[in-house]
């Protein structure tokens, strides 16, 4: 068993490394300012500093790392392998506010790039995916709805009925991610187009551009009081009658919850592996605040309980991290099918891990670990939302759970 990395991966962690360090940490407060104080602030995607970095990612070769060889044949990134690209995105992830969009790495972008190079017809890939993969405009993934359990994908009530050439799509979806952002120019909704057919073939998903009549972004969402508008925000969406050509349709109808499956994937590991980078950044930070501190006579570094919460997030780390790299070569060698229970497992073990070290890095701080000052509680409020996003913990756990009773069953 080798745990080494590939040559290429090693090369490239040592050029990311060096970009992260000299350019992309420098310019973290520089973004922040420069979106607080745009004329909009939710188009964080048109700021100097983000479009500078940008450009010079591109030249790095350090674009579009996420996407797998297989739906990349004409090398329009680095087309690596899960295994390969899980370091790399685990160091995008100690500055997770800024660096996954300087390498077009950022969520939702990446699962709709991968959805449309999976299922996309010729016609809706040239006209969306290549845009997205050139990193000029933005999107956003419309599943979840306020007025059902959307923990359960087929309970969706948004509905997608055919009008001759075209689908007309009514219904809500809130926490669509990026939706606020004005270079948004896409959705992909899922809704249901046969109520009546089999329980995981009535859902559909449709592109449905943002200018489209009846296409309405009501408001943006908060997460304890965060809008994450320097990442385009949440927002609640109402599609009132909107009419689209038929050919928007991804796949067939009836294809739209194999899809969900197929996309989500990928997107719970590429979040698991960026969330183990914002663990590391939480440890670094408690490390050096407990060396400056002192309380009852010591540092804080020398007090028992701080060892110990350090100790716990070294090795909670270091297990995360061998848990993600081994669903990653599972997803390569057998398959994302393969995987789902891996994949599972991580969804389930991560974000629950890394909300307890950014907890207790918190803690160390005191009263600034609160506050705006350092970058503790929005990571906080941001791996909590984790619990959610992709599914619920305790979706993954039952359905963990009845894989391996039935394993033992059988």
């Amino acid at each position: 068993m080798d745990f080494a990395h590939d040559a290429r991966t090693t090369e490239l962690i040592e050029r990311l490394t060096d970009f992260m360090d000299t350019r992309v940490h420098p310019a973290e407060a520089t973004f922040a300012a420069q979106v607080a104080e745009s004329d909009d602030r939710w188009a964080w995607s048109r700021v100097p500093v983000l479009k500078e970095l940008q450009a010079e990612a591109r030249e790095r070769g350090l674009w579009n790392l996420f996407l797998p060889p297989k739906h990349d044949p004409d090398g329009r990134g680095a087309g690596l392998t899960s295994l390969q690209y899980a370091p790399l995105a685990e160091i995008t992830g100690r500055a997770i506010g800024l660096a996954p969009a300087v390498l077009n790495c950022a969520a939702p972008d990446t699962g709709n790039m991968e959805t449309l190079a999976m299922f996309g017809s010729e016609a809706q890939k040239q006209r969306w995916l290549e845009p997205l993969l050139a990193g000029e405009i933005k999107s956003a993934f419309a599943m979840t709805e306020p007025d059902v359990a959307s923990s359960d994908a087929t309970n969706i009530g948004t509905s997608i009925t055919r009008d001759g050439d075209d689908y007309v799509v009514n219904g809500r979806k809130w926490w669509i991610t990026g939706a606020m952002n004005p270079d948004c120019e896409i959705f992909i909704v899922m809704g249901k187009t046969d109520p009546t057919a089999d329980r995981h073939r009535q859902q559909s998903m449709i592109l449905v551009p943002r200018d489209t009549p009846g296409l309405e972004v009501l408001r943006g969402m908060e997460v304890f009081g965060y809008d994450d508008h320097d990442h385009g925000g949440h927002a609640e969406l109402r599609l009132t009658d909107v009419r689209v050509p038929a050919e928007n349709l991804i796949g067939g109808e009836g294809d739209g919850f194999a899809i969900a499956q197929g996309r989500l994937g990928p997107g719970r590991i590429h979040h698991c592996m960026r969330s183990i980078g914002v663990a590391e950044r939480a440890i670094e930070l408690m490390c050096v605040r407990a060396q400056e501190r002192v309380a009852f006579g010591k540092p804080l570094s020398e007090q028992g309980v701080i060892r110990e919460w350090i100790a716990e997030a070294r090795v909670a780390v270091d297990q995360l991290r061998l848990l993600t790299l081994h669903t990653a070569w599972r997803m390569d060698t057998a398959g994302n099918r393969a995987a789902h229970g891996d994949i599972q497992a991580i969804k389930i073990a991560t974000p629950v891990a890394v909300q307890t070290i950014l907890d207790r890095a918190m803690q160390v701080y005191g009263g600034g670990g609160l506050s705006q000052d350092f970058p503790l509680a929005a990571a906080y409020a941001g791996i909590r939302t984790l619990r959610f996003a992709d599914g619920p913990d305790e979706v993954h756990k039952s359905a963990l759970g009845k894989a391996e009773v039935r394993k033992h069953t059988a």
